[in-house]
Order: C-alpha cells, then sequence, then structure tokens
C-alpha cells in the first residue's frame, strides 16, 4: 500500500527566512539545499491534496533571527503557505508543546506524519521524538532537514554534518523512519 492512501500529514518545521544567516546559527551549515527539497515536498503534497501544517519558531528573545518583530519569522520563500494551509506558531523546539497541533492531527484522523525542515538535532528531532511517542508513524527526510555546526562542551567544534547525521542516526528505527526524498517521493 502507498504511504499516500494513509493521509500523511506534512509538517515543515521552521522553515523561516532566519536560518539562512548561517553565521548566526554557528557557522557552516549542511544540507543548503534543505528548503528546495521542503519546497518539492510541498508541491507534491498540495498535488495529492494531502494535508500540510507549518510549524513557525517564534522566538521570545526580541535579537533572535526568529522573532516576529526580525525579518527572519517569515517563511522561506519556497515554502509559502497558502490560506488554507495551518500555520501552528510555537515558542519551544517541540511543535507539540503550548499548540493545538496534536488536536489538530487528532481532529483529521492523522496517524502519518512526515517531518522535514530546520534544524535536525533540536525542532526535527524534538517534534519527531514527540511524534514517536503519541503513536504517530513518523518519517523525516534527511536532505529535507539541515544542522549547523556546534560546540561542544568543552570547546571543540562538531561539523554540520555529523550533527545532522548522529540526530538522525537517534531517530531512525527508535522515533521515525528516516528516508531521503527520493525514498519517500517513491513510498508515496
Amino acid at each position: 500500500m502507498k504511504l499516500r492512501h494513509n493521509q500523511p500529514a506534512l509538517l515543515l518545521i521552521d522553515v523561516q527566512k532566519g536560518f539562512l544567516d548561517e553565521n548566526y546559527w554557528g557557522g557552516s551549515r549542511n544540507n543548503k539545499q534543505a528548503e528546495q527539497v521542503c519546497g518539492i515536498l510541498l508541491d507534491t503534497w498540495r498535488a495529492l491534496n494531502l494535508p500540510v501544517f507549518h510549524i513557525q519558531h517564534s522566538s521570545s528573545v526580541t535579537t533572535s533571527k526568529l522573532h516576529k518583530s526580525n525579518p527572519g519569522f517569515a517563511f522561506n520563500d519556497v515554502v509559502t503557505p497558502l490560506p488554507n494551509e495551518p500555520i501552528i506558531t510555537k515558542q519551544v523546539n517541540s511543535a507539540f508543546i503550548g499548540t493545538n497541533l496534536k488536536a489538530q492531527l487528532d481532529t483529521l484522523k492523522i496517524n502519518t506524519l512526515v517531518i522535514v525542515g530546520l534544524t535536525t538535532n533540536h525542532c526535527v528531532s524534538t517534534t519527531a521524538r514527540m511524534a514517536g511517542n503519541f503513536g504517530f508513524k513518523t518519517y523525516v527526510v534527511s536532505d529535507a532537514t539541515a544542522a549547523f555546526n556546534r560546540l561542544g562542551i568543552n570547546g571543540e567544534s562538531y561539523d554540520a554534518e555529523l550533527i545532522h547525521l548522529t540526530a538522525l542516526a537517534n531517530l531512525n528505527e527508535e522515533f521515525a523512519t528516516v528516508c531521503t526524498s527520493a525514498e519517500l517521493l517513491e513510498f508515496l
């Protein structure tokens, strides 16, 4: 059976303009095409008339690129929501905390989630973990997510690709199924 027959919802996590400033987030970023891949998946979801949820991070820190007063709060142009597509605004890492996302998914009887967006090790991971804990069949699309370089607790530098791959490894086969966009589209 094709995935589309399970009425999967696409969750676009924090695909916002603020993440285009790599230096602000710690330097180099992997998967620089992640937003374009998100756009391709969004176009496919729309063509199949499947449910889409745009998740938007609203930082409480006024100097944050993701604060509502800053241009970075806006959605990336490749995933601009249509008027009929729900926007869930969150203030923490999980799209489920402090929002009505779970209630909306339950109302639509959705049991399968496909998660894409930014960043792999923060909001994507946290949302995917909670989705798995709630019992959703969850997919995380590896090339539609991205991470930034990180400093370790002793000042060591960790490359964005390592952060990304480690976050995906922690999710795979426990909280979610990790796949590429090509694999997902074939399965869809």
